[in-house]
């Protein structure tokens, strides 16, 4: 992808070894598979460094196959979540902490919409309930409604809350960014991070997400994710966002 003015692949790379200074970490997470796609090499890195992981599942994640007749929506929420405690598990994380907030894939409520306060006060308990120094989620413009919207219900969640490092991870920005998706000047500081002791893990995480990858769920139009997609979470670095003015920012 041309990123025209915010070049992911110029970003300053940090070593491996920062993550550890990141102290515990909640990963919020729009759909399952995006932990793995976007963050799964700091996920993998924070926890053989001793930092505590928990995650947060915003949407039940059923709109991947939405004619399935073998597996109807409650057994594709099911299959999404197992797959989800499996790639946490590759990574190191407590799988039993996972927290699901199950709001509708593809309707996740943005700031205004029905739902959205509802959803706001039940992420802030389970942010309080984990105490992390560090938040991780999606880019404020990555090109996916969900996505933006789970970026919007968390900002709404840490509002009144002791202050965290917030880190915005990149999924849809590599393939379907407009210009005016990107960070603009002022906006966010980048950087990427060495994932290379880690990127096996990483891609083994990837892998369980079978419904993603294969053609395990009988909807021939369904979701897959596409070679070249996925080339861009091969690479051994990860890409981090950060707005000015946030606790850790360089």
């Amino acid at each position: 992808m041309t990123e025209p003015g915010f070049a992911f692949a110029e970003l300053p790379l940090r070593p491996a070894s920062y993550a550890a200074g990141l102290g515990s970490t909640l990963v919020v997470i729009p759909h399952p598979d995006d932990e793995s796609l976007g963050c799964g090499g700091l996920l993998a890195l924070l926890r053989q460094s001793g930092q505590p992981v928990r995650a947060v599942l915003i949407s039940d994640g059923t709109m991947s196959h939405p004619n399935s007749r073998k597996f109807p929506p409650a057994a594709r929420q099911a299959l999404r979540e197992a797959e989800l405690r499996q790639a946490l598990t590759i990574l190191g994380a407590d799988a039993a902490e996972l927290r699901c907030l199950g709001l509708p894939d593809g309707a996740v409520p943005p700031q205004g919409a029905a739902g959205f306060t509802a959803a706001v006060r039940q992420l802030r308990a389970w942010v309080e309930e984990a105490r992390p120094a560090t938040v991780l989620l999606p880019w404020r413009r990555d090109p996916h409604p969900d996505h933006r919207a789970t970026h919007q219900l968390v900002q709404a969640a840490l509002q009144g809350l002791p202050v965290v490092r917030q880190l915005e991870y990149v999924v849809w920005a590599w393939e379907r960014a407009a210009p005016a998706d990107l960070p603009q000047p002022g906006e966010a500081a980048g950087w990427r991070l060495d994932i290379a002791p880690v990127l096996a893990q990483k891609q083994q995480a990837i892998a369980a997400h079978r419904s993603q990858l294969t053609n395990l769920i009988d909807d021939p139009a369904g979701f897959r994710l596409s070679d070249s997609m996925l080339a861009h979470f091969a690479q051994p670095s990860e890409v981090y966002l950060e707005a000015p003015g946030l606790p850790g920012r360089a």
